[in-house]
């Protein structure tokens, strides 16, 4: 249950797709969404070979691929990534649990190796762990890169304001690359002094470790890499719980 005042500031770091879905979640908790992408993405136009089925890590992939492949089974990390793929039209669609462990190992259980290669689409240096842990399983695996992120230009000026006048009680980050830039456009801004009064929540104690380089009123990471579970940190009040 939400403890803190009702129209206190979350700031979602996320790009899209996936931040304005976030942002309608924290205003149904009745907090007020601030949103600040620190990531742009676009998709990519790339040679696609054929194959058994398709692998994504993240909700950007699906709009880099065409719609001739909307028939092929799709795994993906987790549901975030795994909605986005059948908004985009992607109808045979599974998610794993969170991470690439975790997805290999759906992907071992539903597939033959023996039935063809997988299409690993992917965002400009994602992937390579996922690759190799799809090849030690006996997988053909083509990687490609469907989608690329550069960091925004700066921090949109409601969010600069709602930093500025103290407005911000949480920070949500959702990958390292993204919490990198949120970190950097937040200090280019001259605002980093800000974060002393923010609770940092990331979905992975890895995010946390990144984070951790700044003082922040807390650091917390989710106990999966799931966005319910990030979300269920905003139980912790401002200036209150345990730094990761």
């Amino acid at each position: 249950m939400i403890r803190a005042t009702t129209g206190a500031g979350v700031l979602i770091t996320r790009p899209e797709p996936g931040a304005e879905d976030t942002a309608a979640r924290i205003a149904a908790l009745g907090l007020h969404p601030v949103l600040a992408p620190a990531l742009v993405l676009a998709a990519r136009d790339a040679p696609l070979p054929a194959a058994q089925a398709i692998v994504i890590t993240s909700p950007a992939a699906p709009r880099g691929l065409p719609a001739a492949l909307h028939g092929l089974p799709l795994f993906s990390t987790g549901p975030a990534s795994a909605d986005a793929a059948r908004k985009a039209g992607f109808a045979r669609v599974e998610g794993a649990d969170g991470d690439a462990q975790s997805l290999a190992a759906l992907v071992g259980r539903r597939l033959d190796p023996a039935s063809g290669p997988i299409l690993l689409a992917i965002g400009e240096g994602y992937g390579k762990d996922l690759a190799a842990a799809l090849r030690a399983r006996g997988f053909a695996v083509h990687r490609r890169v469907v989608y690329a992120a550069r960091e925004a230009a700066g921090l949109p000026p409601d969010a600069t304001a709602a930093l500025r006048s103290g407005r911000v009680g949480w920070a949500l980050f959702f990958s390292p690359r993204s919490a990198r830039a949120a970190m950097r456009l937040i200090e280019q801004a001259g605002l980093r002094g800000a974060a002393g009064a923010i609770v940092a929540l990331a979905l992975s104690p890895r995010i946390a470790s990144i984070l951790s380089a700044w003082r922040w009123a807390s650091i917390l990471a989710a106990d999966a890499p799931h966005q319910d579970r990030l979300l269920a940190l905003l139980a912790v009040e401002p200036g209150e719980g345990r730094t990761a």
